[in-house]
């Protein structure tokens, strides 16, 4: 994740002085649409930076939860809002990225509908195991799949975790099998009664049951080890080089959106996320702070849009 992290904070400074931007001459509130329910991850993280870009900008920065469908009502909602700089979408691995490789039909374009602000922040997934499978490591869960394909069970809570395991598994050479989650609780629930085996979450969801000794923890996806788990090795480092996944969270505004109202928001957001009070409320859910400027962030997603729907061509998984 080095390498990715260097190159999202490529040129995202900004970070002069000064108590607020200049206000938005209408003194409308804008709002950041979150597609997914309160309470997850993307939803805290949006709350978080909401409050403090309202102060940045000079104005309320209201946060509107628009859940359903795995982020496209929401997404879709944003996307035709007006282009004017008072509607925002926190965006994710999914809205941006997977649900481009996993549904056939969308009600917007994870790359031509929007113009990305910047990233936010970044969390890896945790690979974790119900205490009675016999592997205390990934290379010995490796083997042990190796040596009973498709016996074992890995469980999931959205697209983008799914794929996460099944480009694990193609790097492996190894076959489990999925089985489907609505939620991250009800997943980790049947990983600690033993109704999966395996499962990949988000490290701020699942590693609280590492720690009581629910579930056994075997290593993090991301390139790096995490700050909250540092003991526990990378995905990579246990013998899967090249593996580097990363749960993400990124601000994007409807297409057509005028230039001069982004750089206004990166400024904002960039001065947001290098405030340590912020850090510290991220890193208490599990993630880091990421920022990038609109320019990288388009890379980015365009890099990982490219990369999920080839990672889904392999695991044979059609668009629906």
């Amino acid at each position: 994740m080095r390498g990715r992290r260097t190159f999202l904070l490529h040129g995202a400074a900004l970070l002069c002085g000064g108590t607020a931007l200049a206000q938005d001459a209408t003194g409308r509130p804008i709002q950041l649409i979150v597609p997914f329910p309160a309470g997850g991850v993307t939803d805290l993280v949006s709350r978080i930076v909401a409050a403090r870009l309202g102060t940045e900008l000079g104005q309320s920065v209201v946060v509107d939860n628009r859940a359903g469908a795995s982020g496209i009502l929401g997404s879709g909602i944003a996307a035709k809002a007006a282009p004017d700089g008072h509607t925002l979408l926190m965006g994710n691995i999914s809205t941006l990225a997977v649900n481009g490789a996993t549904f056939a039909q969308l009600p917007y374009d994870p790359v031509a509908s929007f113009t990305p602000v910047g990233m936010v922040a970044l969390q890896p997934l945790l690979v974790a195991v119900h205490p009675e499978v016999p592997a205390r490591t990934l290379a010995e869960l490796i083997a042990l799949a190796r040596d009973r394909p498709g016996a074992l069970n890995f469980g999931t809570a959205g697209s983008s975790v799914q794929l996460a395991v099944e480009q694990f598994n193609h790097m492996a050479g190894i076959r489990m099998t999925h089985v489907p989650y609505k939620g991250s609780a009800p997943a980790i629930a049947d990983l600690i009664g033993g109704q999966v085996q395996v499962l990949f979450d988000p490290i701020s969801t699942l590693y609280p049951q590492a720690r009581s000794g629910k579930v056994r923890a075997l290593a993090v996806s991301t390139a790096t080890r995490s700050a909250v788990a540092p003991e526990l090795p990378t995905v990579a480092e246990s013998g899967l080089a090249g593996y580097d996944v990363s749960s993400w969270q990124g601000i994007v505004a409807p297409r057509g959106t005028p230039p001069e109202a982004v750089a206004r928001l990166e400024r904002a957001l960039a001065r947001v996320l290098a405030q340590p009070e912020v850090q510290a409320q991220f890193a208490r859910q599990g993630v880091a702070a990421a920022p990038s400027t609109p320019q990288a962030f388009a890379q980015y997603i365009a890099q990982e849009s490219a990369r999920w729907q080839q990672v889904a061509r392999q695991a044979g998984i059609r668009p629906e």
